[in-house]
């Protein structure tokens, strides 16, 4: 993934508390779809990886699966690839947890919480309604690297001082081109980065914008100004 700024803006950019930042953003409205993340170097904006699962449903029965991914990702022509690939929920999270693991960035045996990262969403819904729900519906405790995120609207609101209502209205205020296919998990979660790292260059600081209560389940948003 290509930086999309010039070398010059680089004495904008401040120290950052976390090292790597996890852009995720979700697609499936009934159930999750599609899980991607794009891992990026907080302090460098470089790209580091990315992981990327299709996510089978467990609620539905076959034919409304096929009409349900026929229309949201045959137009993509990803349709036939998301048949062969897709896995439960379940096991998208253990193979996201081996990933994170190989990248020092989490262990089980130490709390769970995320170390020295955190996941950026484009909103709250990502982290505050749909895992939440799907891990409920797939019968698994809400791990502890959920429990908090970075809203990226929030900080784009208060480092620019303007209202954003999503990604495209970011990179349209940013003058950025959008890569790839909109509503593609993997691609939105590019694009997110690659605002992530405009605002890194610009001066932005990344910082926790939403916490979730372990004992109640409650959310605690962080900021005075946000996106509601």
């Amino acid at each position: 993934m290509d930086l999309p700024v010039n070398a010059s803006a680089a004495d904008k950019v401040k120290p950052q508390n976390l090292d790597y930042l996890l852009i995720l953003d979700l697609e499936g409205k009934v159930e999750i779809l599609e899980f991607p993340v794009v891992m990026i170097n907080a302090q460098s904006m470089e790209f580091i990886d990315s992981f990327h699962r299709f996510v089978r449903p467990i609620a539905m029965n076959e034919q409304r699966i096929t009409e349900y991914i026929e229309g949201k990702y045959g137009k993509f022509g990803v349709d036939r690839v998301w048949n062969d690939t897709a896995i439960p929920f379940k096991e998208v999270l253990q193979e996201f947890e081996d990933w994170i693991g190989n990248h020092n960035l989490w262990k089980k045996e130490q709390g769970g919480s995320l170390k020295s990262a955190a996941f950026v969403t484009c909103g709250n819904w990502d982290l505050k309604t749909k895992v939440p729900e799907q891990c409920k519906l797939s019968n698994i405790k809400l791990p502890t690297y959920f429990m908090e995120w970075i809203n990226l609207k929030d900080i784009y609101l208060n480092f620019y001082s303007r209202r954003a209502t999503g990604m495209m209205t970011m990179m349209r205020q940013l003058q950025m081109p959008t890569v790839g296919s909109h509503h593609l998990g993997i691609d939105d979660s590019k694009n997110i980065a690659r605002v992530v790292q405009r605002m890194l260059a610009d001066g932005a600081m990344m910082q926790i914008t939403a916490k979730r209560q372990s004992a109640t389940g409650d959310v605690k948003f962080l900021f005075k100004d946000r996106i509601r």
